[in-house]
């Protein structure tokens, strides 16, 4: 299922707890549903030529979303390549990201790997980068940033397993890390998983899910679903590594619909984040701003458009978007 062009414009409500909170939404916000119909959005990225990818994971596809023209498959099927029937919600890939060349990098979910799509289309050659952590399989490679310096960071909770819990039959590691890649921008197209070179930085979150820089690249946020629903801030080390995990922010008390899960940092360093009820806007120093309430469960968000001052948001069967006025951080292509 899918969408054909469609919008459909509302007045959010702003919960506005900070003055600064006016600096990034405008007085008078709107957010427009532009494509719906789907099961569970997740992991939107912009792509310069002026479209959105996204993924609906239980329909094992990556859709394409076009100003004018909707929504249509771009990539099917996306994460689990079996012929039986996958026997758990969550079929597909799910976070997705650019590399310093423009290409498009996928955490593989029910794939249990992360994939790299040599150029933005969906006959490229795939390059899957990991796949493994000391010769046993990831859980479900969940969302992913880039470094600068072209390693990549990603988290890796069970949510792409059959049963989504710590106890399934097919879960080799008895943690759910997150994890850095050395060198993945620079591995070369078609060889194999750098299982070698991977990294495990945490492991002491039950369920890690979103993850993204500071502008400045000095911390590394990574946020957990549950039972907590909390926000980290790590210190980056020279050598990519982390240190002095912190805790940012504790939304454990919040019972409306929704948990911590993708998010993204503007120019000024402010974190926007799904959480319960909507969007939660954090300034770099932890400040809860406000949130923007949306009327389904927010799944991830990415900017776009040619400023990067859109905010795309994934939400359940929709996606929607919202003018902002601060530009967002996007991925560095050069």
């Amino acid at each position: 299922m899918g969408s054909a062009e469609m919008s459909q414009t509302i007045t959010p409500t702003i919960e506005r707890f900070d003055p600064a909170l006016d600096r990034i939404i405008p007085a008078k916000p709107t957010l427009e549903k532009v494509a719906t119909g789907f099961t569970w959005t997740e992991g939107p990225v912009w792509i310069a030529a002026g479209y959105l990818l996204f993924a609906d994971i239980p329909s094992n596809s990556i859709r394409k979303w076009a100003p004018g023209a909707g929504a249509s498959i771009f990539l099917q099927p996306s994460g689990y390549k079996g012929t039986a029937p996958y026997g758990g919600p969550e079929s597909g890939s799910n976070g997705m990201t650019l590399d310093g060349h423009g290409r498009l990098t996928v955490a593989g979910h029910a794939q249990r790997n992360v994939w790299r799509l040599e150029k933005v289309d969906p006959k490229a050659q795939v390059t899957v980068l990991v796949d493994s952590y000391e010769g046993k399989s990831l859980n479900s490679p969940n969302d992913l940033v880039y470094k600068s310096d072209g390693s990549l960071y990603f988290t890796d909770p069970p949510y792409g397993l059959r049963t989504q819990k710590d106890n399934d039959p097919d879960k080799q590691l008895p943690f759910n890390g997150v994890y850095r890649l050395p060198g993945a921008t620079a591995q070369k197209p078609g060889a194999p998983p750098a299982n070698g070179q991977l990294q495990l930085l945490i492991k002491d979150l039950p369920r890690p899910n979103g993850i993204a820089f500071s502008p400045d690249e000095k911390y590394l946020y990574v946020n957990n679903s549950e039972p907590k629903k909390i926000w980290m801030r790590y210190t980056v080390k020279p050598d990519g590594t982390l240190a002095d995990a912190k805790l940012f922010f504790d939304a454990s008390s919040d019972t409306r619909p929704g948990s911590p899960d993708g998010m993204k940092v503007d120019q000024q360093g402010n974190l926007y984040s799904a959480g319960p009820g909507g969007v939660w806007i954090f300034s770099p120093d932890g400040k809860h701003l406000g949130t923007i309430d949306i009327p389904e469960k927010v799944g991830n968000l990415a900017w776009g458009d040619a400023e990067h001052k859109t905010l795309y948001i994934t939400a359940s069967s929709s996606v929607y978007r919202s003018s902002l006025q601060v530009p967002g951080i996007y991925p560095s292509i050069h």
